[in-house]
Protein backbone atom coordinates (compact mmCIF):
# COMPACT_ATOMS: atom_id res chain seq x y z
CA UNK A 1 0.00 0.00 0.00
CA UNK A 2 1.56 3.45 -1.24
CA UNK A 3 0.00 5.98 1.65
CA UNK A 4 -0.87 9.83 -0.22
CA UNK A 5 1.13 12.55 1.26
CA UNK A 6 0.96 13.90 4.55
CA UNK A 7 -1.11 16.63 3.77
CA UNK A 8 -3.47 14.43 1.88
CA UNK A 9 -3.63 12.17 4.97
CA UNK A 10 -4.23 15.75 6.97
CA UNK A 11 -6.96 16.92 4.64
CA UNK A 12 -8.53 13.33 5.13
CA UNK A 13 -8.09 13.82 9.09
CA UNK A 14 -9.63 17.35 8.78
CA UNK A 15 -12.24 15.97 6.56
CA UNK A 16 -13.61 12.82 9.22
CA UNK A 17 -12.94 15.00 11.80
CA UNK A 18 -15.52 17.78 10.68
CA UNK A 19 -17.84 14.94 10.11
CA UNK A 20 -17.31 13.51 13.49
CA UNK A 21 -18.24 16.61 15.46
CA UNK A 22 -20.99 17.60 13.55
CA UNK A 23 -22.73 13.71 13.71
CA UNK A 24 -21.82 14.33 18.29
CA UNK A 25 -23.90 17.46 17.94
CA UNK A 26 -26.78 15.69 16.13
CA UNK A 27 -26.26 12.93 18.83
CA UNK A 28 -26.56 15.58 21.84
CA UNK A 29 -29.49 16.87 20.34
CA UNK A 30 -31.14 14.22 20.71
CA UNK A 31 -29.74 12.47 23.93
CA UNK A 32 -32.87 12.05 26.41
CA UNK A 33 -35.54 12.70 23.11
CA UNK A 34 -35.66 9.60 21.68
CA UNK A 35 -38.67 8.95 19.89
CA UNK A 36 -38.41 5.90 18.07
CA UNK A 37 -35.82 2.86 18.58
CA UNK A 38 -36.14 0.14 16.45
CA UNK A 39 -34.59 -3.29 16.31
CA UNK A 40 -32.63 -4.09 12.60
CA UNK A 41 -33.82 -8.31 12.89
CA UNK A 42 -31.44 -9.25 15.14
CA UNK A 43 -32.06 -9.22 19.07
CA UNK A 44 -30.30 -5.90 20.70
CA UNK A 45 -29.46 -4.39 17.45
CA UNK A 46 -31.41 -1.32 17.56
CA UNK A 47 -31.23 1.79 15.36
CA UNK A 48 -32.90 5.07 16.69
CA UNK A 49 -33.37 8.29 14.56
CA UNK A 50 -30.03 9.41 16.35
CA UNK A 51 -28.39 7.28 14.64
CA UNK A 52 -29.96 8.05 10.90
CA UNK A 53 -29.80 11.39 11.11
CA UNK A 54 -25.98 11.42 12.35
CA UNK A 55 -25.19 9.33 9.46
CA UNK A 56 -26.81 12.14 7.06
CA UNK A 57 -25.18 14.71 8.57
CA UNK A 58 -21.86 12.74 7.77
CA UNK A 59 -22.62 12.29 4.58
CA UNK A 60 -23.20 15.23 3.24
CA UNK A 61 -20.24 16.04 5.05
CA UNK A 62 -18.29 13.95 2.38
CA UNK A 63 -20.16 14.64 -0.40
CA UNK A 64 -19.01 18.39 0.01
CA UNK A 65 -15.17 17.37 0.43
CA UNK A 66 -15.00 13.96 -0.91
CA UNK A 67 -17.71 13.37 -3.19
CA UNK A 68 -15.58 10.20 -5.21
CA UNK A 69 -14.46 8.40 -1.89
CA UNK A 70 -16.24 5.26 -1.76
CA UNK A 71 -18.34 4.82 2.04
CA UNK A 72 -19.38 1.44 4.25
CA UNK A 73 -21.76 3.32 6.90
CA UNK A 74 -23.63 0.94 9.09
CA UNK A 75 -26.80 3.00 8.17
CA UNK A 76 -26.86 2.96 4.65
CA UNK A 77 -24.64 0.22 3.50
CA UNK A 78 -22.14 0.71 0.36
CA UNK A 79 -21.68 4.38 -1.42
CA UNK A 80 -19.54 3.84 -4.71
CA UNK A 81 -16.88 6.16 -6.07
CA UNK A 82 -14.43 6.20 -8.39
CA UNK A 83 -11.65 6.35 -6.03
CA UNK A 84 -11.92 2.57 -4.90
CA UNK A 85 -8.31 2.38 -3.40
CA UNK A 86 -10.30 4.60 -0.33
CA UNK A 87 -13.18 3.21 1.51
CA UNK A 88 -14.30 5.22 4.41
CA UNK A 89 -16.09 3.03 7.28
CA UNK A 90 -18.88 5.11 9.17
CA UNK A 91 -20.75 4.53 12.61
CA UNK A 92 -22.92 7.70 13.29
CA UNK A 93 -23.70 6.36 17.28
CA UNK A 94 -21.19 2.99 18.28
CA UNK A 95 -23.09 2.14 21.48
CA UNK A 96 -26.59 2.42 20.34
CA UNK A 97 -28.29 0.21 23.05
CA UNK A 98 -26.40 2.67 25.26
CA UNK A 99 -27.35 5.49 23.97
CA UNK A 100 -31.01 4.64 23.69
CA UNK A 101 -30.81 3.61 27.67
CA UNK A 102 -29.70 6.56 28.39
CA UNK A 103 -26.15 5.09 29.68
CA UNK A 104 -23.28 7.98 28.53
CA UNK A 105 -20.92 5.21 26.24
CA UNK A 106 -21.61 5.95 22.76
CA UNK A 107 -19.59 7.80 19.39
CA UNK A 108 -18.82 8.49 16.20
CA UNK A 109 -16.49 6.54 14.51
CA UNK A 110 -14.69 7.57 11.31
CA UNK A 111 -12.10 5.21 9.56
CA UNK A 112 -10.48 5.21 6.33
CA UNK A 113 -9.17 2.17 4.59
CA UNK A 114 -6.56 2.30 2.21
CA UNK A 115 -6.34 -0.61 0.07
CA UNK A 116 -7.91 -1.77 3.03
CA UNK A 117 -5.62 -1.18 5.66
CA UNK A 118 -7.00 0.97 8.39
CA UNK A 119 -4.92 4.66 7.87
CA UNK A 120 -7.27 7.46 9.47
CA UNK A 121 -9.32 7.50 12.19
CA UNK A 122 -11.38 10.02 14.25
CA UNK A 123 -13.28 8.75 17.03
CA UNK A 124 -15.26 11.04 18.92
CA UNK A 125 -16.79 10.97 22.29
CA UNK A 126 -19.95 13.63 22.80
CA UNK A 127 -20.79 12.73 26.34
CA UNK A 128 -16.71 13.38 27.51
CA UNK A 129 -16.38 15.62 24.67
CA UNK A 130 -13.41 14.26 23.56
CA UNK A 131 -12.25 13.68 20.18
CA UNK A 132 -9.90 11.21 19.03
CA UNK A 133 -7.54 11.68 16.27
CA UNK A 134 -5.23 9.86 14.20
CA UNK A 135 -3.25 8.68 10.79
CA UNK A 136 -0.64 6.58 10.01
CA UNK A 137 2.91 8.47 10.53
CA UNK A 138 0.83 11.54 11.92
CA UNK A 139 0.87 10.78 15.31
CA UNK A 140 -2.78 10.04 17.70
CA UNK A 141 -4.32 12.84 20.25
CA UNK A 142 -7.20 13.36 22.36
CA UNK A 143 -8.23 16.83 22.31
CA UNK A 144 -5.33 17.44 20.44
CA UNK A 145 -2.91 16.46 22.89
CA UNK A 146 -0.79 13.70 22.39
CA UNK A 147 -1.62 9.92 24.09
CA UNK A 148 -0.15 6.65 24.35
CA UNK A 149 -0.82 3.48 25.08
CA UNK A 150 -0.09 2.23 28.77
CA UNK A 151 3.18 0.55 30.27
CA UNK A 152 1.49 -2.09 31.90
CA UNK A 153 3.71 -4.93 32.10
CA UNK A 154 2.28 -7.89 33.10
CA UNK A 155 -1.13 -9.57 32.09
CA UNK A 156 -2.18 -10.28 35.79
CA UNK A 157 -1.83 -5.95 36.55
CA UNK A 158 -3.88 -5.26 33.51
CA UNK A 159 -7.50 -3.92 33.46
CA UNK A 160 -8.84 -4.80 29.96
CA UNK A 161 -12.46 -4.42 27.85
CA UNK A 162 -14.10 -6.71 26.12
CA UNK A 163 -17.83 -7.01 24.25
CA UNK A 164 -20.29 -9.58 23.03
CA UNK A 165 -21.73 -10.40 19.77
CA UNK A 166 -25.46 -9.64 18.48
CA UNK A 167 -25.80 -13.18 18.06
CA UNK A 168 -24.46 -14.44 21.30
CA UNK A 169 -27.95 -15.44 22.10
CA UNK A 170 -27.50 -18.61 19.57
CA UNK A 171 -24.00 -19.42 19.22
CA UNK A 172 -21.64 -21.11 21.54
CA UNK A 173 -18.65 -18.81 20.20
CA UNK A 174 -20.23 -16.47 22.83
CA UNK A 175 -16.38 -14.65 24.56
CA UNK A 176 -18.54 -16.01 27.91
CA UNK A 177 -15.64 -18.25 28.53
CA UNK A 178 -12.86 -15.42 27.75
CA UNK A 179 -14.87 -12.86 29.65
CA UNK A 180 -15.29 -15.12 32.88
CA UNK A 181 -11.27 -16.28 32.12
CA UNK A 182 -9.48 -13.17 32.00
CA UNK A 183 -11.27 -11.95 34.73
CA UNK A 184 -9.75 -14.52 36.96
CA UNK A 185 -6.37 -13.31 35.31
CA UNK A 186 -6.33 -9.89 35.27
CA UNK A 187 -7.55 -6.99 37.29
CA UNK A 188 -10.72 -6.82 36.02
CA UNK A 189 -12.66 -7.14 32.61
CA UNK A 190 -14.94 -4.27 31.90
CA UNK A 191 -18.02 -4.52 28.92
CA UNK A 192 -18.18 -1.18 27.62
CA UNK A 193 -20.86 -1.25 24.77
CA UNK A 194 -18.91 0.59 22.20
CA UNK A 195 -15.81 -0.81 20.43
CA UNK A 196 -14.68 2.29 18.93
CA UNK A 197 -14.32 3.90 22.41
CA UNK A 198 -12.89 0.90 23.85
CA UNK A 199 -10.05 1.61 21.49
CA UNK A 200 -9.53 4.77 22.27
CA UNK A 201 -9.65 3.80 26.06
CA UNK A 202 -6.71 1.74 25.45
CA UNK A 203 -5.00 3.74 22.95
CA UNK A 204 -4.62 6.48 25.90
CA UNK A 205 -3.84 4.14 28.31
CA UNK A 206 -7.10 3.86 30.08
CA UNK A 207 -7.47 0.38 29.92
CA UNK A 208 -4.13 -2.06 28.88
CA UNK A 209 -5.85 -4.41 26.27
CA UNK A 210 -8.85 -4.90 24.22
CA UNK A 211 -10.73 -7.91 22.29
CA UNK A 212 -13.81 -9.09 20.74
CA UNK A 213 -15.51 -10.62 18.16
CA UNK A 214 -18.56 -10.24 15.92
CA UNK A 215 -17.34 -7.12 15.01
CA UNK A 216 -17.52 -4.82 11.55
CA UNK A 217 -15.59 -2.74 9.79
CA UNK A 218 -17.22 0.52 10.85
CA UNK A 219 -17.32 -0.66 14.80
CA UNK A 220 -13.09 -0.51 14.47
CA UNK A 221 -10.98 1.23 11.79
CA UNK A 222 -10.70 4.53 13.07
CA UNK A 223 -10.01 2.57 16.69
CA UNK A 224 -7.28 0.73 15.41
CA UNK A 225 -5.09 3.55 13.70
CA UNK A 226 -5.77 5.33 16.97
CA UNK A 227 -4.27 2.45 19.18
CA UNK A 228 -1.20 1.68 16.03
CA UNK A 229 -0.24 5.71 16.37
CA UNK A 230 0.02 5.19 20.04
CA UNK A 231 2.35 2.63 20.32
CA UNK A 232 0.45 -0.31 20.92
CA UNK A 233 -0.71 -3.84 18.67
CA UNK A 234 -4.11 -4.79 16.98
CA UNK A 235 -3.53 -8.48 15.73
CA UNK A 236 -5.49 -11.19 15.36
CA UNK A 237 -6.44 -13.18 18.52
CA UNK A 238 -3.40 -15.46 17.57
CA UNK A 239 -1.43 -12.54 16.63
CA UNK A 240 -1.26 -13.07 13.06
CA UNK A 241 -2.29 -10.17 10.76
CA UNK A 242 -5.25 -8.72 11.86
CA UNK A 243 -8.61 -9.93 9.09
CA UNK A 244 -10.98 -7.04 8.95
CA UNK A 245 -13.97 -9.84 7.34
CA UNK A 246 -13.27 -11.94 10.28
CA UNK A 247 -14.67 -9.68 13.12
CA UNK A 248 -12.04 -10.88 15.48
CA UNK A 249 -9.10 -8.33 17.17
CA UNK A 250 -7.30 -8.23 19.67
CA UNK A 251 -5.98 -5.17 20.87
CA UNK A 252 -3.07 -4.07 23.49
CA UNK A 253 0.15 -2.54 24.93
CA UNK A 254 3.00 -4.32 23.46
CA UNK A 255 3.95 -5.42 26.93
CA UNK A 256 0.94 -7.80 27.25
CA UNK A 257 0.23 -9.13 24.05
CA UNK A 258 1.77 -12.01 23.59
CA UNK A 259 -0.08 -13.05 27.05
CA UNK A 260 -3.19 -12.07 26.14
CA UNK A 261 -3.25 -13.95 23.10
CA UNK A 262 -2.12 -16.96 24.79
CA UNK A 263 -4.66 -16.82 27.41
CA UNK A 264 -7.87 -16.28 24.66
CA UNK A 265 -6.41 -19.42 23.05
CA UNK A 266 -6.02 -21.34 26.09
CA UNK A 267 -9.38 -20.65 27.77
CA UNK A 268 -11.58 -23.48 28.46
CA UNK A 269 -14.94 -24.08 27.57
CA UNK A 270 -17.55 -23.26 30.16
CA UNK A 271 -18.42 -26.54 30.70
CA UNK A 272 -14.88 -27.19 32.34
CA UNK A 273 -15.46 -24.89 34.85
CA UNK A 274 -16.64 -27.03 37.92
CA UNK A 275 -13.17 -26.45 39.67
CA UNK A 276 -12.47 -23.07 39.93
CA UNK A 277 -9.09 -23.38 41.53
CA UNK A 278 -7.81 -24.77 38.20
CA UNK A 279 -8.56 -21.55 35.94
CA UNK A 280 -5.76 -19.63 36.69
CA UNK A 281 -3.31 -22.50 35.97
CA UNK A 282 -3.81 -22.57 32.38
CA UNK A 283 -2.47 -19.51 31.34
CA UNK A 284 0.58 -17.56 32.02
CA UNK A 285 0.38 -14.49 34.57
CA UNK A 286 2.74 -12.82 32.64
Amino acid sequence: MALPSPETLQLFLDVATEAAQAAGAVLKTHWGKLQSIEEKGRPGDLVTEADKNAEAVILATFRRHLPDHPILAEESGVIAGSETQYCWAIDPLDGTTNYAHGYPVSGVSIGLLIDDVPTVGVVYDPGRDRLYRAATGLGVTCNRKPIQVSTTAKLQNSLLVTGFAYDRHLTSDNNYAEFCYLTHLTQGVRRGGSASLDLAHVACGELDGYWERGLKPWDIAAGIVLVREAGGIVTAYDQSPLDLSSGRLLATNPAIHAALSAALQATPPLSTWSDVDKMATVAPLS
